[in-house]
């Protein structure tokens, strides 16, 4: 039984190692300015992880050779010093990672985006996403989804019809942004609690009914990426998908050309 267990645990040792060294199913390539930041943070914690799980399988399979070899276990009070060292280690290290993680965080969350960064509300509604971008006016009009709120009429957000500042607000069902520039997003939802998690640009954050949430992102590769919704928000949580593409300058400034119309849903 010893030598089985022994075996067993060597096999998830060699697994886990292989799945850490050569991550055959891993991260998409990051694509926005703090995905670097975000990817090296998991790299830390998982290298430091993976390590002490190792060496706790490695402590487990020797304990049980020296017992086999005894041909009976032994009970030990154990150290009190060794306890207080490995909890006290284990503090610093989850301490640290929280120190990090709330720096990474905070230039993600709080830094103010750039003057001309583009200005995009999210919608979130059972079950599909929704950017409105202001038109000409550089104003998004007022919304009442209760009221309003009519997909089959092109008013899926339900845009105030009486608010002059809503008459050129342009709705997409797709995401398009244009390369190396901030995104400022401004994320809603009609509903229940969504999350837009956008796995390229290392971005995820829930859209709350009720609630204006702020936060941005800067895109620096041209290219169609995939958004998805991860929180559970009913039964048809799993079609609830959209696509960002991040396109050039002159591209972009085409797209909201072509879209200065009565809010319309791509």
């Amino acid at each position: 039984m010893a030598i089985a267990l022994l075996l067993a645990i060597l096999l998830v040792i060699l697994a886990c190692v292989y799945l850490f060294i050569a991550h055959p199913v891993w991260f998409p390539a990051g694509v926005s300015a703090h995905a670097a930041g975000v990817d090296h943070q998991f790299a830390v914690a998982f290298w430091l992880l993976g390590a002490l799980f190792v060496a706790g399988h490695i402590a487990l399979g020797i304990s049980l050779m020296r017992a086999r070899r005894r041909g009976k276990v032994t009970y030990t009070q154990g150290d009190w010093r060794l306890e207080a060292l490995w909890t006290v280690l284990i503090a610093v290290l989850f301490f640290g990672f929280n120190v990090a993680g709330v720096r990474l965080w905070s230039q993600m969350k709080f830094q103010q985006p750039e003057s001309d960064a583009v200005q995009v509300e999210v919608t979130g509604t059972q079950f599909e996403w929704y950017f409105r971008y202001a038109g000409a006016d550089g104003k998004l009009g007022d919304t009442d989804a209760q009221r309003f709120a009519h997909p089959e009429e092109g008013n899926p957000l339900g845009i105030d019809p009486d608010d002059p500042a809503g008459k050129d607000d342009m709705v997409s069902t797709s995401l398009v942004l244009p390369v190396g520039r901030d995104v400022d997003l401004t994320l809603r939802s009609n509903d229940v609690i969504h999350s837009l998690f956008i796995p390229a640009m290392r971005f995820k954050q829930d859209a709350v009914p009720g609630m204006s949430i702020h936060a941005h992102f800067r895109p620096m590769q041209t290219g169609e990426y995939e958004i998805s919704c991860a929180e559970l928000c009913g039964t048809g949580h799993y079609r609830m998908r959209a696509s960002v593409k991040v396109v050039s300058e002159a591209e972009f400034k085409q797209w909201v050309k072509s879209k200065e119309l009565p809010s319309t849903a791509k």
